[in-house]
């Protein structure tokens, strides 16, 4: 599948229940675009079609969105929920804060990542992920 933003590849992934607030029209699974790290919710069809022998959505390959982004789920989904809602830190000051001490509490460095991501010529978000980064230092310590 493509990124309705940018047209780049995105990543299917499974959004567990406690953070299903947090995801795009409450999906339980959305799509992570790879480039711009937009999130959005995955189309039935890509979610009928991407699951395991047992029903459930294969794992999402998060190596393919950068070097820099954790691979390990409990790190990973929260963070890419925090930078699906990054376009707007007004608004959703309180969900991004929430998520992103879930990463650290997963042993995650989420500001490590941010400023790995922002090096990173492959990747293009759709916010400006500096100021970004600048702002939730800021708001987490």
């Amino acid at each position: 599948m493509t990124c309705s933003e940018c047209g780049a590849p995105t990543i299917q992934l499974s959004v567990p229940a406690a953070y299903r607030t947090d995801a795009p029209s409450a999906a339980a699974v959305v799509s992570f675009c790879t480039r711009c790290l937009s999130l959005e919710p995955a189309p039935q069809a890509d979610r009928d079609g991407t699951g395991t022998d047992d029903g459930e959505p294969a794992p999402a390959d998060f190596q393919r969105v950068s070097d820099a982004f954790p691979t390990r789920p409990e790190r990973a989904v929260p963070l890419a929920l925090a930078l699906g809602l990054c376009s707007s830190l007004a608004t959703n000051r309180t969900d991004i804060e929430l998520l992103l001490r879930e990463v650290e509490g997963a042993g995650g460095d989420p500001l490590l990542v941010l400023e790995r991501l922002s090096d990173d010529p492959s990747v293009e978000p759709a916010f400006d992920l500096e100021r970004r980064r600048h702002q939730l230092e800021q708001l987490l310590y």
